[in-house]
């Protein structure tokens, strides 16, 4: 029996991956990871057959994970599944030893029959670069552009307002008028969705922001936008941020 380890910080992905494999398959999952530490670790203690792996993670991203496990002797057949699937993503996982990289959503069955072809005999099958790879696209994904943003004004991926923060931009890209309804709507819509408090959610996002304006990224914001919006001593609130996020999503076609 094959066995696997799944690496994803969005837990309603993970059970969902876990049930397929454990009801409808003969894999066996050993572990579920949340964040790229813990998945290091698991594989380190179960050394699974394949590792299916996202890239944005808390603690270590999934680069950062492939660049832990290339040393190790068994190290795991390495399936990348993102939403990030532009081809310098695809390009970077292979590089650092990705065997396979499938976009967000999944088919499942697909990704199974990848697995069950890579089990086989390997002189039969072509190298692990040969394999289909999701062909580049026009555009950038939204959630590619929104981690983008992120990464430039220092919102750093292992906080629990960065996820949140995501969300709500890709909701006011949506259903531009739920900015006008964010304790009404928005933060509950965010807060059900993570299985916790809209003022968990409220806060959370607050405390993105000013871990972005406490790193003193503040023209960087002011470059993004191409206008001098801020500056350090004038924060903007949660709806203001989401809002100029949401709108230059939508200005640039997302």
């Amino acid at each position: 029996m094959k066995t696997i380890v799944i690496a994803d910080d969005n837990a309603a992905f993970s059970t969902g991956l876990k049930d397929y494999f454990t009801l409808n398959t003969d894999y066996k999952v050993m572990g579920v990871a949340g964040d790229g530490l813990e998945a290091v670790k698991l594989i380190e203690r179960y050394k699974p057959d394949f590792l299916l792996l996202d890239i944005v993670m808390p603690e270590l991203d999934g680069f950062g994970v492939l660049t832990s496990i290339q040393g190790m002797a068994d190290k795991p057949v390495t399936v990348m599944i993102s939403q990030l699937a532009s081809d310098g993503f695809v390009t970077k996982s292979l590089r650092l030893g990705a065997s396979y990289f499938m976009a967000k959503p999944v088919n499942y069955d697909k990704l199974r029959e990848f697995m069950d072809e890579y089990g086989t005999d390997e002189a039969c099958l072509p190298a692990p670069e040969q394999f289909k790879r999701p062909q580049p696209r026009q555009n950038k994904s939204l959630d590619e552009k929104i981690a983008n943003i992120f990464i430039s004004v220092g919102i750093p991926a292992h906080i629990k307002g960065y996820q949140f923060l995501r969300e709500a931009i890709k909701m006011a890209v949506d259903s531009p008028d739920i900015i006008n309804s964010i304790t009404k709507r928005l933060y509950p819509s965010i807060a059900d969705k993570f299985d916790t408090s809209s003022s968990k959610v409220e806060r959370a996002i607050r405390h993105a922001i000013e871990v972005a304006w406490n790193r003193g990224k503040i023209e960087n914001i002011n470059n993004i936008f191409g206008i001098r919006v801020y500056s350090a001593n004038d924060k903007p609130t949660n709806g203001e941020f989401i809002a100029l996020v949401a709108d230059k999503m939508l200005l640039e076609g997302a």
